[in-house]
C-alpha cells in the first residue's frame, strides 16, 4: 500500500513544486506586465483599475503620443541616440577588456601584480567620486555635449569585464599556447586564431551586460548631454514628466514599455551564450 502511493505523493510533490514556481515567476514579472498594459490604458483608466492587468478600453493612442516626444524631437531620436552609443560602447569595451584580459592572463611584464592590483582598486570606487574629476577633464577636452565622454573611456576596458575574462583565460590550458608557438605562430596570431575563438562566451556576456547598463545608464547622460537632441532613452522619459503640469502617464508608459523591447530581444536571443559565459567564468558566485 505504501509501495502505491509513492508515485502519487511524488506527482502531488511536483506539481506543487511546479505551482509555487509558477507563481513566483509571476510575481517577478507583473511588473513588466502592469507596465504593458497600463500603455494600452486610456489615462482615466490606468490609476483608476491599478491592478488590473485587462485594459476595458484598448487603445494605442498612447503610443501616438509618446512617439512625438517633446520639443519637437521624436522618440526616434531618442532612441538612435542609444543605439550609437550603447552600439559602440559595447564594441569598444568588450574589445578592449579583452586583449587586456590576454596581456594580464598570459603575459608577464614588470609591475604585472601592481597594475592588476589598481585595477581592482578601481571596481571599489564609487561613481559619484569620479564624476567630478572627469567632468572636469572632459569640459577641458570640449566634449562636453557630445557622446564622447560616454564613449571614448570604453576604449580602455572596464575592470569588471577584463577579470571576467581573465577568468576564462586562465582556464584554457597554457599547452594551447605553447603547442601555436612551437609551431612557429606568434602571440597575435595565438591570440587571434586559437584563443579568441574560445572566448565567445564570455565575449557575449560582457556585450549583454554591457548594452544592459548602456540602456539603464541614467547619470552620465544627464550630467554630459545637454541638449534635448542628444538624450538618450532613460533622459528622454524622465523628460516626459511635467512636475509643474499634467503628467501624460500613458505615453510615458507606452514609451517605457517600448525602451524594454531591445533588451528583451538581446537577452532572449543570447540567452545560452549568457549562461555559457557565467558558468564557465565563475561568476555564478
Amino acid at each position: 500500500m505504501g509501495h502505491a502511493t509513492t508515485p502519487f505523493k511524488k506527482k502531488i510533490h511536483t506539481m506543487l513544486f511546479h505551482l509555487s514556481v509558477g507563481a513566483f515567476a509571476f510575481l517577478m514579472i507583473y511588473p513588466i506586465l502592469w507596465l504593458a498594459a497600463s500603455s494600452f490604458k486610456p489615462g482615466g483608466e490606468i490609476w483608476s483599475r491599478v491592478l488590473s492587468l485587462i485594459p476595458q478600453h484598448p487603445t494605442f493612442e498612447n503610443y501616438m503620443n509618446g512617439w512625438k516626444g517633446f520639443g519637437g524631437i521624436t522618440f526616434g531620436t531618442f532612441f538612435k541616440n542609444f543605439f550609437i552609443i550603447a552600439a559602440l560602447e559595447t564594441l569598444f569595451v568588450v574589445t578592449s577588456s579583452t586583449i587586456v584580459a590576454y596581456g594580464f592572463a598570459r603575459i608577464d611584464f614588470p609591475g604585472k601584480n601592481l597594475w592588476f592590483s589598481c585595477m581592482l582598486a578601481t571596481l571599489m570606487l564609487p561613481v559619484q567620486i569620479k564624476i567630478i574629476p572627469q567632468y572636469i577633464f572632459f569640459g577641458y577636452l570640449k566634449w562636453i555635449n557630445t557622446f564622447l565622454p560616454l564613449i571614448v573611456p570604453k576604449l580602455f576596458g572596464e575592470a569588471f569585464y577584463i577579470f571576467m575574462m581573465m577568468q576564462f583565460i586562465r582556464g584554457i590550458p597554457k599547452e594551447l599556447d605553447e603547442a601555436a608557438e612551437i609551431d612557429g605562430c606568434g602571440r597575435l596570431y595565438t591570440f587571434t586564431h586559437i584563443l579568441l575563438p574560445l572566448l565567445k562566451p564570455p565575449m557575449f556576456t560582457a556585450a549583454i551586460f554591457s548594452f544592459y547598463w548602456s540602456w539603464g545608464d541614467f547619470l552620465a547622460p544627464l550630467i554630459y548631454l545637454n541638449n534635448p537632441k542628444l538624450y538618450t532613452l532613460s533622459v528622454a522619459l524622465r523628460s516626459f514628466a511635467d512636475p509643474g503640469g499634467m503628467t501624460d502617464w500613458g505615453a510615458i508608459f507606452a514609451m517605457s514599455f517600448l525602451s524594454l523591447v531591445p533588451v528583451l530581444v538581446l537577452f532572449v536571443s543570447f540567452q545560452r551564450y549568457l549562461t555559457q559565459g557565467i558558468a564557465s567564468t565563475g561568476l555564478k558566485g
